[in-house]
């Protein structure tokens, strides 16, 4: 663990792999087979202050720096990726454009109730033209006595089927667009023209909700409008620049997670007389596991805590997202080769992590437009 976290967080996160190991691990097979968690884990979530890791201490979250939430996510990753879908969200891309650009009446009636989890966040950005361009999206909002009337339809939002609130991007002005035509707003579950819609069913990543959300005519107040007109692009990629390291941090726990198994059957099974282990095609595979995990894990912190003290991290946090997750997968790939056979069957669970991590060199930016980000920096600079 990274000397620069706090004490209070050390302890937190001892916690929280008791946690894991306990209650979570123990039900990863009811998870995948119903596509939802157990009431009594979401409520043990709630009473370890889980959904509000990242929400000020005086509107109920924990007020943990980044540094310290990202090393607690990577712990809690370890256990199925569906236990960490639903609480990163409210502390990340789903809270912090509020804790960021919001106004104190959005802060003090939105952020409690995200913090207790008694409210589910999603953040709509991704649409069916609009990915890696996020500055193509085509929803828009109109301007209307008392608000703004949007207009449009956004896929692939976690957590859409059973979000309460909705940060949403918009296209205010079309020919300003990205430079100061794009708003961001809170819209509310139950608002007249918000629907969703197909709830996409995904190779990995089994109770992590995605699905369309569909504004037609859909009415949001002059209040709900976060931060100032046409400044939603900017506080879209602030938010996807934490989330970028989110993504780092839970990649690696899963990759993690993986390496310690592929240790343990790597001393357990025998071919040939002896312990795979033994056999140095074996351990090049975990040594090279254990060293880009190593080396990702590094990036992570060392970036975390750049954000924390104020730095631009754009450059860093995609050469982390990319590399942890690029490293995550080839860890995957490894320890199911490793496992031979019992690594495709799903006893060993390695085949559903397999899965899992897939996603993860896709979501909040795809490894192809972290590297064109990186270059385009360097070329700029």
């Amino acid at each position: 663990m990274d000397d620069r976290i706090t004490p209070e967080a050390r302890h937190f996160i001892e916690i929280i792999s008791r946690f894991v190991q306990d209650e979570c691990m123990p039900v990863e097979d009811a998870i995948e087979d119903t596509g939802r968690l157990p009431d009594p884990l979401v409520r043990t979530m709630k009473h370890l202050g889980l959904f509000g890791l990242r929400i000020p201490v005086v509107y109920g979250g924990s007020g943990m720096n980044l540094l310290d939430y990202c090393f607690a996510l990577k712990e809690l990753s370890k256990s199925h990726d569906a236990i960490r879908a639903i609480m990163s969200v409210n502390n990340g891309i789903g809270s912090m454009a509020i804790v960021n650009d919001g106004t104190e009446d959005q802060k003090a009636h939105y952020l409690p109730l995200l913090a207790s989890g008694e409210y589910i966040s999603a953040f709509a950005l991704t649409e069916p033209g609009a990915g890696s361009d996020a500055s193509a999206i085509a929803t828009t909002a109109a301007k209307s006595p008392g608000g703004w009337v949007l207009n449009g339809m956004k896929h692939f939002i976690t957590n859409a089927p059973i979000a309460d609130i909705f940060t949403v991007i918009a296209v205010t002005d079309k020919e300003k667009r990205a430079k100061g035509g794009i708003t961001a707003f809170i819209v509310e579950k139950g608002s007249k023209g918000l629907t969703i819609g197909n709830i996409h069913n995904t190779m990995g990543g089994k109770g992590w909700l995605q699905a369309e959300v569909i504004f037609d005519d859909c009415f949001v107040p002059d209040k709900n409008l976060v931060g100032s007109i046409g400044s939603g692009f900017k506080i879209a990629m602030k938010t996807l620049n934490e989330g970028r390291l989110s993504a780092a941090a839970s990649a690696i726990g899963i990759g993690e997670r993986l390496l310690s198994m592929g240790v343990e059957y790597a001393k357990l099974r025998k071919q040939f007389g002896k312990a795979i282990g033994e056999f140095e095609a074996i351990q090049w595979m975990l040594a090279d596991s254990a060293m880009e995990l190593y080396a990702a894990d590094r990036m992570l912190a060392d970036t975390a805590y750049r954000f924390d003290h104020g730095e631009d991290i754009r450059t860093q946090s995609s050469m982390t997202k990319l590399f942890a997750t690029e490293s995550a997968f080839k860890v995957a790939d490894r320890m199911l080769q490793l496992h031979g056979g019992m690594g495709f069957m799903k006893e060993t669970k390695v085949e559903r992590m397999f899965r899992d991590i897939r996603a993860y060199r896709i979501f909040e930016g795809t490894s192809e437009i972290q590297r064109f980000m990186i270059a385009r920096e360097l070329l700029k600079n």
